[in-house]
């Protein structure tokens, strides 16, 4: 008689997790994977929208063509602008923040806080930059307050009309949308930390701010990792305050990042073959970046 196999507890665990992590490993490759392969597919011809003849197959001569437009390399300028003004001041700021509000004594003041901050995250993008194409308005409330501050009554600040400051524009928008968002991550991070290391710390007569460059910061990282690589990622694909900025009478140049010329080729100019060429460099860039955020930042798991 056959003896049956014994299958250990472990074994066992790891099938009933692999049966339940199907549905989503499926649902994740024909959202995601499957729009990749066919955007790498698609890049290959030269497809139009609207067109009913069989695109002709072009190999690399789409991605030939995006590398030698200047209008994709200030695509590239203007997504890099805009992920480095935006990205290094909500990572900052947004620990800041929650710094400060895990040390307010007050729950209640503390939750005023937190659902001050995180409104605006839980706003569509569309209403949000909608909402500062208003405040930025020449009769809006930007031009009054800068105008309160600075004691320059009347003065246009030309948010949507100057170069360098409708860049401005769009930034304030992401700052002001996300960084709530990435406060409540920071909290969930620095609630991890037990409070006996900071007590231990306190005894052993360390400042607040010793305490948080030598304690906080390095059990903070895996979060401080977390919320960089989501950070930059939302702003390297960045578009709808882009795009209703163009339709609000911006100029396009300055604020014309990736995903903004991506809509432009592949929906206005039917040239879709060319908008998947650039989606997958956009990609790559996102992947690219990615990997040198966990490569430089050697983030592992951290123990208290």
């Amino acid at each position: 008689m056959k003896k049956r196999k014994y299958i250990g507890i472990e074994k066992k665990e790891a099938r009933w997790g692999f049966a339940f992590t199907v549905p989503a490993i499926l649902f994740f490759s024909l959202f995601s994977f499957y729009p990749i392969i066919n955007a790498l597919y698609t890049s290959l011809f030269d497809k139009r929208v609207l067109s009913l003849a069989p695109p002709d197959f072009m190999g690399l001569g789409n991605y030939t063509y995006i590398f030698s437009s200047p209008d994709f390399w200030n695509s590239i300028r203007a997504t890099f602008v805009f992920t480095l003004g935006t990205f290094i001041p909500i990572v900052i700021f947004s620990l800041m923040l929650a710094a400060f509000l895990t040390n307010i004594s007050s729950k209640k003041m503390r939750g005023v806080f937190q659902i001050a901050f995180y409104t605006p995250a839980v706003i569509s993008s569309v209403v949000a930059a909608t909402i500062w194409l208003l405040i930025f308005d020449p009769r809006g409330l930007g031009n009054q307050w800068v105008n309160f501050i600075l004691n320059t009554p009347g003065v246009d600040q030309k948010w949507l009309a100057d170069r360098t400051m409708v860049q401005v524009s769009t930034m304030i928008v992401y700052f002001w949308k996300y960084i709530g968002y990435f406060v409540v991550l920071f909290i969930t991070g620095l609630a991890a930390i037990p409070p006996a290391i900071y007590e231990a710390a306190t005894i052993d007569g360390s400042s607040k701010w010793q305490s948080f460059w030598r304690i906080t910061l390095p059990l903070l990282k895996p979060t401080v990792v977390l919320v960089s690589i989501m950070a930059m990622l939302q702003c390297l694909k960045t578009f709808s305050t882009q795009y209703l900025f163009v339709q609000g009478g911006a100029p396009r140049a300055p604020i014309n990042v990736i995903t903004l010329n991506i809509y432009t080729t592949g929906i206005r100019n039917q040239r879709i073959g060319r908008a998947s060429a650039m989606s997958i460099v956009l990609f790559l860039i996102m992947l690219l970046f990615t990997w040198m955020q966990f490569r430089f930042s050697k983030s592992e798991e951290v123990e208290y």
